[in-house]
């Protein structure tokens, strides 16, 4: 299986999560505020829930938002991060590396990875422990944005339309490499609207940058203004053949 970022193609989105909470604090407040769908965890652990797993591995789940919905649903769910604001989701919870998971082969009935392969400088490393630990026939559910993703925001965004390790325009074909793929829920919709300056900084800070910048890139917006969301959402199946190297 090749690894996307490997070969430098794209770059690996810096984890900022302990250096910089307020960053992940804005983005969360941003998406809840402004979005008028909201984010995908509920979605996600509605599906998961009607596909009745007695154990999902959620990779990268930061402070638990996903295993909080799952735990309402009854389903036993353990969240695997490297940062250390895991400790704020729900037990069991793991300090650990995507890349090298602790858990025996076939541990688990699901393996969700929201919003996280982007920040791998190999991505592939992570799918193939995913695979590991996956029981026969499991499910992997995956999603991210694109490089495209808030055009109306190109002129703000440093390093809008980059290359990631692991972007929409991608993800189902590395996906792929390691799963069966069963579903592919794409967008490209003004889902979130900033009314007014003071939410367009929230945003700008939510997406990556300082107080400061922030607050000077939204002086340069017009407001009210919507906002064009591109992404995707992988489901996919264990195949039954081993995952090479690459």
């Amino acid at each position: 299986m090749s690894d996307v970022g490997a070969s430098g193609y794209g770059r690996a989105l810096p984890p900022d999560y302990d250096t910089d909470p307020g960053r992940f604090d804005a983005n969360v407040r941003a998406t809840d505020e402004f979005s008028r769908v909201g984010d995908l965890h509920p979605l996600v652990a509605e599906q998961l829930a009607t596909l009745g797993p007695g154990g999902v591995l959620d990779l990268g789940g930061g402070t638990g938002r996903l295993a909080r919905l799952l735990g309402e649903r009854q389903i036993w769910t353990v969240v695997v991060d490297a940062a250390r604001h895991v400790s704020q989701a729900p037990p069991p919870r793991v300090l650990g590396d995507a890349g090298r998971l602790p858990f025996a082969d076939g541990s688990f009935d699901a393996v969700a990875a929201l919003w996280m392969l982007y920040h791998l400088e190999r991505p592939g490393r992570a799918l193939r422990e995913a695979h590991r630990v996956l029981r026969p026939g499991g499910t992997f559910v995956a999603c991210t944005s694109s490089r495209t993703n808030d055009p109306e925001l190109a002129g703000v965004l440093p390093d809008w339309g980059r290359r990631t390790t692991f972007d929409a325009e991608e993800a189902v074909e590395v996906i792929s490499q390691a799963f069966h793929v069963t579903q592919v829920i794409s967008w490209d919709q003004p889902f979130v609207t900033l009314p007014d300056r003071e939410a367009a900084e929230l945003f700008l800070r939510g997406r990556g940058m300082s107080e400061r910048e922030a607050h000077r890139r939204a002086a340069r917006l017009d407001t009210p203004m919507s906002v064009t969301k591109r992404g995707v959402l992988v489901w996919a199946r264990r195949r039954s053949r081993p995952i090479g190297k690459g």
